[in-house]
């Protein structure tokens, strides 16, 4: 596919080159024997438009005897997406979903009034140290549908739209950008992307969304005269027409969409009131798995997180 022309690449000039919001550099959490480098929430900015938790998981080597294990935990008021560079894991959830995460993929779960997944990767022909290298983002719902049904669904990376040309490519994971729609069932208006440039190409952010962000995954980019490396995070100021410049081979996620009100996050659960939050924590520390808010994946049910203590 053609890259759209009417997205010719822009340069700021004058007060443009003050167009970066906030710089956000991610810091390492440990999500249980795995470091992830955390972009959202920050203490600057909690969402770039619905976008409110967006993790870097590895780049690393995942051993057949130790790798991914996040057991059996609960979200609500969210829908979550794994997005992989390199490797495969396990995705089963309390709707009965058995899924492989594959690189290029999406797998989009809707948590709504609640859900519970494990994430792992547990390949018993898996021989060899496996590289692992991907991004998970969590995506707040809008208040009237933060309690709809929970659901599940995978398109392949052969569903995706994919925008190229002029030294670069665009595959278009969730929402609407230069022209295309992904095939996912999104709630609010959103564009999500990995895009891929040869040294000196230039990318043109979407203008049509209010919230837009990029983070480098690798190589380096220069936007306005600043350059910036692998692991920073640049939100930018609605309205303003962006164009990035790859100083080297890149590959960014480039993100963004609607802004939303304040969301309360407290640990995997989101939602526009406190007393939401204070519910499911309730339900989850219940473990009611028959009749309660909350059950187990039935293919993965012999474990789970218990609540935390804070």
């Amino acid at each position: 596919m053609s890259w759209n022309p009417a997205l010719d690449p822009h340069c700021p000039t004058g007060d443009e080159v003050d167009a970066i919001e906030t710089l956000i550099v991610p810091r390492a959490r440990d999500i249980g024997g795995f470091e992830v480098r955390r972009a959202l929430p920050s203490a600057r900015r909690q969402m770039v438009g619905p976008f409110i938790f967006f993790d870097q998981m590895g780049p690393a080597e995942l051993l057949p005897t130790r790798g991914l294990d996040v057991r059996p935990h609960p979200h609500i008021g969210l829908a979550t997406i794994s997005y992989l560079h390199r490797g495969r894991m396990h995705h089963r959830d309390s709707l009965g979903t058995d899924q492989w995460i594959e690189p290029g993929a999406v797998n989009w779960m809707v948590a709504g009034k609640g859900i519970t997944h494990s994430e792992r990767s547990d390949d018993a022909t898996q021989v060899d140290p496996m590289p692992f290298f991907g991004i998970q983002t969590w995506v707040a719902l809008p208040e009237d549908r933060e309690e709809i049904d929970p659901g599940f669904e995978h398109v392949g990376a052969d569903r995706l739209p994919v925008i190229e040309g002029e030294g670069k490519s665009v595959r278009l994971i969730l929402g609407n950008a230069y022209g295309e729609r992904a095939p996912v069932n999104t709630f609010s208006e959103m564009f999500y992307g990995d895009a891929v440039l040869e040294a000196g190409a230039k990318l043109p952010l979407p203008d049509d969304h209010e919230d837009r962000a990029i983070y480098v995954i690798e190589g380096e980019i220069e936007v306005a005269g600043d350059r910036f490396e692998i692991g920073n995070m640049m939100v930018f100021r609605p309205g303003d027409r962006i164009t990035v410049t790859a100083t080297k081979p890149s590959r960014l996620m480039i993100l963004g969409g609607e802004t939303m009100g304040t969301r309360h996050i407290w640990w995997n659960f989101v939602a526009s009131s406190k007393e939401k939050i204070d519910a499911a924590k309730e339900a989850w520390r219940a473990g009611d798995w028959e009749h309660g808010r909350f059950q187990l994946p039935p293919n993965d049910n012999q474990e789970f997180i218990p609540l935390p203590e804070r």
